[in-house]
């Protein structure tokens, strides 16, 4: 018979000394009974609930939902919040906060009785803050996806939150759309509850869930407004009680073949290439060995088979009813682990065995693919020593490879500025470089790579030019978009001596990114640059600039890599 498993609440509830009183007698004031002190797993439900967070808008619901699981289980729901990072809503970005949520969710987990806890994620950035938070306190835990917004509806179309936003400008600056047309659209854009309805980074990070095994079969593609999400919120409360007395920890389930199938079944929907900053930055913290390159040696050759905006035409709400996640999984078959743990105690092959397609229009088969080789590509080069990242899927195939001449922007404050003047000498084979957007220089790595084009390009009839920067693009756009140069820029990287008119050649075949500029040349320029003032003297952002580190690593902070913790658990009293 297997041993019961020694509950850490107990070292707070279980004492008959003083602080067992204290512990105890100050929860007495919300009403519980002597049970909830008396052995039973104690589970802390994570909540990124915020009226500043829209996509998060309806957590309140789904943590009531959630803690009838846990009663019904024989379990004691504790509720508590975090920070809340609103992607929509927070300036400069909330990628600069991403490592301070972290720390809130592990250093409340480890300061508190909690033998399980549940994470109540949506938004783009709750959810990888969150897991990597929890990855540091290595607790059996759970990840309940909040769900997308059902389709956005426009005129008899449906439109898709996000990915229509990059219209937006284009669609002003050729006259199509007045102040009506924006407003009647925007009401439509984002009708319901949820995140993003596009496989953008909430979708794909709800998805990366659920493929590292963290949610129970299913749960990341359902709409929020779904009472099918109310049910996987219950049947999640009842779960979390049951890996508690397992003893079912993250670090069981995050093992490396865990992330290797992840990096797949990215490619295989179009996931963001947030995903890759945010996987590694979770591995770093669960100590999975996870390198840049692994995303191209692992997904750039499989195949696309989820027909969803950005790099197709259907929406979340479309991708849940003809199949969900489950059909991709059973569809890639031998190029996953099908073998490994995930949270409710089954393998990938048991839990998607009976995966139904009912649209293969929306999710095609490995015969049929959206595109045969979609995944991430990593690109080297002098002007990306430790490597920068392209998705072919979102990207003009003519413009793959390319060369042309620089034209320079040392900021976006210089971009908002000057990108549509008439005198500017851009045309459609320039490369447009945009500095000084990296983890340390803006600070935080802003979503500003796929930087609009210049309004007379824009007459012309230009759709897409080639676009690099140490910045990062939102997953719900699309475009030929080079990201995450890595060294970044304001630390010295290549990417800061690349001037006007300079040649760069981009050919994602060859994986290539290169400068034209000869090593004389950039070794002068280098003498002569100068490092950018401190952009903090205090607090968080100084801590995050003196310790974040560069795209390729996962933008954590090298403070927080491991999960050895910043205070050994004690009682001082």
């Amino acid at each position: 018979m297997k041993k019961p498993v020694k509950l850490r609440s107990q070292e707070w509830f279980g004492g008959k000394d003083k602080m067992g009183f204290v512990h105890r007698s100050w929860l007495r004031n919300q009403g519980y009974p002597n049970d909830y002190f008396e052995g039973k797993p104690v589970i802390g439900i994570c909540n990124t609930w915020s009226e500043l967070t829209p996509c998060n808008g309806h957590f309140r619901e789904v943590a009531e939902i959630v803690k009838r699981g846990v009663l019904e289980a024989g379990g004691v729901p504790f509720e508590f919040p975090v920070m809340s990072l609103g992607e929509t809503i927070m300036k400069p970005t909330s990628m600069l906060f991403r490592n301070l949520a972290s720390m809130d969710v592990e250093e409340s987990i480890r300061a508190n009785p909690l033998d399980g806890i549940v994470l109540l994620t949506g938004c783009d950035k709750t959810t990888p803050s969150l897991i990597m938070g929890a990855c540091s306190v290595d607790l059996p835990t759970l990840v309940v996806p909040g769900g997308p917004m059902l389709n956005g509806k426009f005129r008899g179309g449906e439109i898709g939150s996000g990915s229509f936003n990059w219209q937006i400008k284009a669609k002003q600056d050729t006259g199509e759309f007045s102040d009506a047309d924006l407003q009647e659209a925007e009401i439509g854009a984002a009708r319901s509850a949820g995140h993003c309805n596009t496989m953008g980074t909430a979708s794909t990070m709800a998805t990366m869930a659920e493929v590292l095994g963290l949610t129970l079969a299913g749960a990341s593609s359902i709409p929020a407004v779904d009472a099918r999400k109310k049910v996987m919120a219950q049947l999640s409360g009842r779960r979390i009680v049951e890996m508690v007395r397992e003893d079912m920890k993250l670090s069981q389930i995050l093992t490396r073949e865990a992330f290797e199938n992840a990096i797949k079944v990215n490619a295989a929907v179009g996931g963001s290439t947030n995903f890759i900053i945010h996987l590694q930055a979770i591995a770093g913290r669960i100590g999975v060995q996870l390198e840049l390159d692994d995303f191209d040696k692992l997904g750039s050759q499989i195949p696309l088979l989820l027909n969803l905006m950005p790099s197709g035409k259907y929406l979340m709400e479309d991708y849940y009813y003809a199949g969900g996640l489950g059909v991709v999984i059973k569809e890639l078959g031998d190029l996953l682990h099908q073998n490994i743990l995930t949270i409710n105690g089954k393998t990938f092959a048991e839990n998607y065995a009976k995966a139904v397609c009912y649209n293969h229009e929306v999710i095609r088969t490995r015969a049929n693919p959206l595109n045969p080789a979609a995944g991430i590509a990593v690109l080297k080069g002098n002007l990306c020593e430790n490597g920068a990242v392209i998705k072919p899927s979102a990207a003009t195939p003519a413009l793959m490879k390319h060369r042309g001449p620089a034209v320079v922007f040392s900021s976006m404050e210089d971009y908002h500025a000057r990108i549509d003047l008439p005198d500017l000498n851009i045309d459609k084979n320039s490369v447009i470089v945009l500095q000084g957007v990296g983890p340390k220089g803006y600070p935080g790595m802003p979503e500003v790579g796929n930087v609009d084009l210049p309004k007379k390009l824009v007459l012309q009839g230009v759709t897409d030019m080639v676009r690099i920067s140490d910045g990062r693009m939102s997953g719900t756009a699309y475009g030929t978009v080079v990201l995450h140069v890595s060294p970044e820029s304001s630390v010295g990287g290549t990417l800061a001596l690349v001037q006007d008119g300079d040649e760069i050649e981009l050919d994602v075949e060859r994986r290539l990114l290169h400068l034209h500029v000869s090593d004389e040349e950039l070794a002068k320029r280098r003498a002569a640059w100068k490092e950018p003032d401190p952009l903090a003297e205090r607090g968080y952002v100084k801590l995050y600039i003196d310790h974040v580190e560069q795209a390729h690593l996962g933008a954590d902070m090298d403070v927080l890599v491991g999960k050895s913790g910043s205070v050994v658990e004690r009682d001082l009293h």
